[in-house]
């Protein structure tokens, strides 16, 4: 195999990484250069720590990554993101962190922090909310590369960039909640404050100005965090919002995609396995698996989202079809759904039910099967109806998950850039 077909397989496989499952498949190898860790604060436990410290108080600083300008256009490179915005090489931190679980109990979580390695004095601040994964080690602070990437971009343009694993992935205690919109939200806020306690820490000021963003569930993720920045949250000011290929529209789009096959059916079959096991936890929709899904995936499912596993194992280890999942009751329940499954989605839809005083575009791609592009369309409407204009960028029809994901990204870099 020459060079040139290596680096072609590499793209390749960072692509597949990214598209399988909203960014959660994640077979391409982990980035190199990673520092052996050395701790800036001195650690505690995450029960100790979090006992008594303040929401978004920083424990702990972990070196992992620097990277020269070259590098960082390399790293780039793999996955076919323009590099053009790149002016700076670039520093990534480890964070640990105290937040609150789910049920508002103290706990910890981790994040990365990537700072520019040059650029000016004070830094404004990029939140950065990634997508879905299922793998702790595959979160931005995690060994797993291809979720620093936006952070790496972000930061080498001159900013401060605040990628929050969420709680239960990375570093932090538990199992995550998935596409528990709050608990995002406050441990997103939360990794914000310690970011900003970091920078000092390592010689850098940051502004209380944010730019907000993030990918498929990190888009969510950043609907919902603006909206809670929007109320002068720890005095942080949303300056701009520009989420990506988010899931927006719950019940009006992406359920019924899962039914009407709008969505990819192995997607489907992800998606579904996670939010049903995770959100069973915190809104009991079921005593017993059996209930929900056909054997023999009812006996294997919960175990499967551990954060353990590899996720080529758990695509492996599910059917191809919604219908081959779920037991018939439950097909028809993801159908139309009713009583406790409405519950869980509504408390957890609605993201952009609200009036946003920053500018906000939302980026999307018309071939995209993991998050159909109407939850971007039926985002702007609600925002319209509070009257905000909000611009859907459609990144073509041709622009899969993956691709609306590699091309919005330095626009989004670039759409700041004018604001700033």
């Amino acid at each position: 195999m020459t060079i040139t077909q290596q680096h072609s397989k590499q793209r390749h496989q960072r692509r597949e990484s990214l598209r399988r499952g909203a960014a959660a498949v994640a077979l391409a190898a982990v980035l190199g250069g990673i520092a052996a860790p050395t701790a800036l604060a001195e650690p505690a436990s995450g029960a100790a720590a979090s006992a008594t410290a303040a929401r978004g108080t920083l424990v702990s600083v972990t070196p992992l990554d620097t990277l020269d300008r070259d590098r960082v256009v390399a790293e780039l490179g793999t996955l076919g993101i323009d590099p053009g915005t790149v002016r700076y090489g670039v520093s990534a931190y480890r964070l640990t962190y105290a937040t609150v679980d789910p049920r508002g109990r103290p706990t910890t979580a981790t994040g990365l922090l990537v700072l520019p390695r040059g650029g000016p004095h004070r830094l404004d601040l990029v939140s950065d909310t990634h997508g879905t994964i299922a793998t702790r080690d595959d979160a931005p602070s995690g060994g797993a590369g291809y979720n620093r990437l936006t952070p790496y971009l972000h930061a080498s343009a001159g900013r401060a960039v605040a990628a929050p694993d969420y709680l239960g992935l990375g570093s932090g205690p538990g199992g995550h909640p998935y596409m528990d919109t709050r608990s995002s939200v406050t441990a997103s806020v939360d990794m914000l404050k310690a970011a900003r306690t970091a920078a000092v820490r390592l010689g850098r000021q940051v502004t209380r100005d944010v730019y907000a963003t993030g990918f498929s569930q990190g888009g969510q993720v950043a609907m919902a965090l603006g909206r809670e920045l929007s109320i002068g949250r720890d005095r942080l000011r949303l300056r701009a919002l520009a989420p990506i290929a988010g899931p927006h529209d719950l019940l009006g789009t992406e359920f019924p995609g899962i039914t009407d096959g709008r969505v990819d059916p192995r997607s489907a079959v992800f998606y579904l396995s996670y939010f049903l096991t995770a959100q069973n936890r915190l809104h009991p929709l079921y005593k017993d698996p059996a209930e929900v899904f056909r054997a023999p995936y009812a006996q294997a499912v919960e175990g499967l989202f551990d954060g353990s596993h590899p996720p080529q194992d758990i695509v492996a280890a599910l059917p191809a079809t919604p219908q081959e999942l779920l037991t018939p009751q439950w097909a028809e329940n993801v159908r139309t759904p009713s009583g406790a499954l409405l519950e869980a989605v509504r408390v957890n839809d609605g993201v952009c039910d609200w009036k946003p005083s920053a500018p906000v575009r939302l980026y999307a791609g018309a071939a995209d099967t993991d998050v159909p592009i109407a939850n971007s369309r039926a985002c702007a409407a609600d925002l319209a109806r509070h009257g905000v204009r909000a611009k859907v960028v459609d990144q073509g029809p041709d622009a899969d998950h993956t691709t609306t994901a590699v091309r919005s990204a330095p626009q989004v870099v670039r759409w700041f850039d004018s604001i700033r």
